[in-house]
């Protein structure tokens, strides 16, 4: 099984970054199997069909607005991939479902999971994350890491 692990966001609008700067920590903390790759997919939206169409399954890191309290963790699948917010409500070129619909209809949509965090603050033009969410990174990723344990990943930290 082809797994992508793909981190979203736009780096310029602080909290919105989490899925980017999540992804970029994995990558430097954690080793994987040559089955599983890790993306700093940014704010490439249609870009990144090849990369989804290529996987079998897409564990996707990003902010996600679902009215609760900053730090709030969200595990996303089918319908409630709508709440991921990096592609729909934010500067990014197009909505991760429209996209998820694209792959399909050309002929490979990969199973998806939104692994996310409630934003603090995604509109000031600042390149750290809120305090709250840089708190918030360590338990996204072990997350992140339960949902490959899922699918039988073994991973190690570096």
């Amino acid at each position: 099984m082809k797994i992508l692990v793909l981190g979203v966001g736009n780096v310029l609008y602080r909290d919105e970054a989490v899925g980017v700067k999540t992804v970029l920590k994995m990558q430097e903390e954690y080793s994987f199997p040559e089955n599983v790759r890790l993306l700093d997919g940014g704010t490439l939206g249609m870009g990144l069909m090849d990369s989804l169409m290529d996987a079998d399954l897409a564990v996707i890191i990003d902010a996600v607005k679902g009215g609760h309290e900053a730090g709030t963790l969200y595990r996303l699948v089918g319908d409630d991939l709508r709440k991921s917010m990096s592609f729909s409500d934010s500067l990014h070129q197009t909505d991760l479902v429209d996209t998820l619909i694209y792959c399909d209809l050309i002929g490979h949509r990969p199973d998806c999971v939104v692994i996310g965090v409630e934003p603090e603050d995604f509109t000031s033009l600042n390149l750290e994350l809120s305090p709250k969410i840089q708190e918030t990174v360590p338990k996204l990723i072990q997350e992140v890491l339960k949902e490959l344990e899922k699918h039988g990943v073994q991973y190690s930290k570096k």
